[in-house]
């Protein structure tokens, strides 16, 4: 069975940072694009950033760029994202997911039914 693990949120204060993790299992990382949401209660999902599995080009939303950046290590089987210069606009519940078709800005915009494969949500809380 495929599964993904995510942990890592807490509340941090703006201008702070953190990082988030994602244990996968059932697939490796060079089988599916594997990426982050997240989603504020009450409002739509937003895809954060992507890592495609045939070239490990990455993707960002916008509201992201220059602040987040993801990575995996094959090894722990983990895929990352390192938040940096955190605002209270990130306060979200932020999901990892896996998709074999969707990719770049694609996986980005995509729905959640697009999506083939997702984990549990982890709370961030940024703080002004």
């Amino acid at each position: 069975d495929v599964q993904l693990q995510a942990y890592g949120g807490g509340l941090v204060q703006a201008g702070g940072s953190l990082r988030l993790s994602c244990v996968v299992s059932g697939f490796s990382f060079d089988e599916y694009n594997v990426g982050w949401f997240r989603q504020v209660p009450g409002k739509g999902l937003e895809g954060v950033s992507c890592i495609a599995y045939t070239d490990n080009s990455t993707a960002y939303a916008d509201s992201v760029k220059g602040r987040f950046t993801s990575t995996i290590d094959n090894a722990k089987r983990t895929l990352y994202l390192q938040m940096d210069n955190l605002k209270p606009e990130d306060t979200a519940v932020y999901y990892c997911a896996a998709d074999g078709f969707h990719r770049g800005n694609r996986f980005l915009t995509s729905r959640r039914l697009q999506i083939r494969h997702w984990g549990q949500g982890t709370l961030v809380t940024v703080s002004s």
